[in-house]
């Protein structure tokens, strides 16, 4: 018999490539949907025929009930969230609705639909803003610099307390930044990549950045998916790190991907202040020993690897443009 999952946020970078490998692995997949006046399916367009999207929202606790109830599944991979760090400050109270309530709401729905249910909660490396220590485990304290990490720490605790509490088998994966061609445009990484790529093909002449020396723990959404999934594999419900244990900075990932198509980054970058976040966060660096010796999980495509697969996938995309 196969397994069936759940995917939350199947339309975007995470719940694509997650897809990608249950469908490998034998599952049948199911993701939830939004109703919406448009549909936003670009990254999934190809596994339509072999997957089975269904509406529900995290807004909706009897969306929700009604959804597990339906597909019942063995495991649920909860991705849905407001995502982008800087829209959290313009809608602060929607980022706790989604990525706060939200969470409680499905960890309730499985709770009292099938307790056996397996669950993937994606928590973030933003919960530990300012970081209290370099590099960050899953000991290490939180404090969000953000309404988005101030929901993601919420998330997390209530996903333990209810672990704790219902014997529910739920798990959180601190995932550090990761990226792919698949990122959304708003996204820095993705913005360098696609902005190379324009002015390469004489689309653009410049590229507006804000804090060119913030360092980041850059991973590629492939390799992290495959984490998640091997959590819900485990004996034991646990929460762990997932990251390269490699910084780099916003200024590094322009020098490689400009270099990569043979521009010199300084005659384009022009810096722009209102990119810059009413809060920065630090220095974030994970350490995932705990997931390598546990999961057996190790990080495959590294810095420049990730860099240069997105700045070739976005000179492909605009050259058939």
């Amino acid at each position: 018999m196969s397994k069936r999952a759940l995917i939350s946020g199947i339309t975007g970078q995470d719940g694509s490539y997650l897809a990608e490998l249950l469908l490998e692995k034998g599952y049948e997949v199911h993701g939830i949907v939004r109703r919406a006046s448009t549909t936003n399916y670009w990254r999934i367009e190809h596994l339509l025929d072999r997957i089975q999207l269904r509406p529900a929202d995290l807004l909706d606790q009897l969306s929700l009930i009604r959804v597990i109830d339906d597909v019942k599944p063995h495991e649920f991979y909860n991705l849905a969230a407001m995502s982008f760090v800087p829209a959290s400050w313009d809608q602060p109270m929607l980022t706790g609705d989604y990525n706060a309530q939200g969470v409680t709401r499905v960890l309730e729905a499985v709770r009292q639909v099938d307790s056996s249910i397996r669950l993937y909660q994606a928590s973030s490396s933003e919960m530990y803003g300012k970081v209290r220590e370099v590099p960050q485990t899953e000991l290490t304290p939180f404090y969000p610099r953000s309404p988005y990490g101030v929901s993601k720490v919420y998330a997390h605790y209530i996903t333990v307390n209810y672990r704790e509490s219902y014997n529910l088998f739920a798990v959180s994966g601190i995932l550090f930044n990761h990226e792919s061609p698949r990122r959304g445009l708003e996204f820095v990484t993705r913005k360098v990549t696609d902005g190379v790529a324009r002015i390469k093909l004489g689309l653009a002449d410049s590229l507006s950045l804000g804090n060119l020396d913030a360092k980041r723990d850059w991973g590629f959404a492939g390799d992290y998916v495959r984490a998640m999934w091997l959590m819900l594999q485990q004996d034991a419900a646990d929460d762990y790190v997932i990251s390269t244990g490699e910084s780099h900075s916003v200024q590094e990932l322009v020098e490689l991907a400009f270099g990569h198509v043979g521009l010199e980054w300084k005659k384009y970058v022009r810096m722009d202040p209102k990119f810059l976040r009413p809060a920065e966060v630090d220095h974030l660096i994970g350490d995932s020993r705990k997931a390598q010796a546990a999961l057996g999980w190790k990080p495959e495509v590294d810095f420049k690897g990730l860099v240069t697969m997105m700045v070739d996938a976005d000179m492909a995309r605009l050259s058939h443009a």
